[in-house]
Order: structure tokens, then sequence, then C-alpha cells
């Protein structure tokens, strides 16, 4: 998510524990990990809260889903296939119907 290595997560370790002392570091380690857990009890809440808003057809949205990239993303990929649905009923339509032989013409060849 924040795109952090285990070796900034080292440094980060070593540096709180020279900051903060040895005695201190478990007591703040629990209260982040309890704001964590209070942060994601949060947004269940807000998930939970939007899908009953908007009613039974939307019960399977994700938080995920309202990302703006997730939705350009499905738009142009719902165009890109709506353009090759076009293109090959256009390669249908143009094609020979059986038994008809495709022009000749003389001088072109």
């Amino acid at each position: 998510m924040f795109d952090v290595g285990l070796l900034e997560l080292a440094v980060i370790a070593l540096v709180a524990v020279v900051v903060l002392g040895p005695d201190k570091l478990p007591d703040l380690a629990r209260q982040a990990a309890q704001l964590l857990h209070r942060a994601r009890g949060l947004a269940t809440n807000a998930r939970d809260e939007l899908r009953n808003e908007l009613g039974p057809e939307y019960s399977d949205l994700q938080l995920r889903d309202l990302d703006p990239r997730t939705i350009v993303r499905k738009h142009i990929t719902e165009a890109m296939a709506e353009v090759d649905r076009e293109q090959a009923e256009a390669a249908k339509q143009s094609a020979l119907p059986e038994g008809h032989v495709p022009p000749y013409d003389v001088e072109a060849t």
C-alpha cells in the first residue's frame, strides 16, 4: 500500500527503539494496533451503511468499486469490447454470401 519494503521497516523499527526506548515501544505498538482496528471498523461500518442506503441492487458493492481508476478501466474495457463487436458485425456483413463469386477485374490483374 505505501510501498515500504522490509529494509525500510527495519530502519523505522530501529529508529523507534532508539528514540522512544524499549520500555515505551510495546505500549505505542498496542495503541497503533488499536487505532488500525478502529479505522478498519469505521470503514466496514461506512461500507455497510452505504450498502443499506443504496438498496438491495447494490448489496455486493465493494469500496474499491468506487475508485476512479477502476471505474475508468471498466468503461474503457466495455468500450473496447463494443468496438470489437461492431467490427465483427461489419466483417460478417461485408462477407460474400455463400455461392457468390467475388468480382473479378481483368484489367487489374
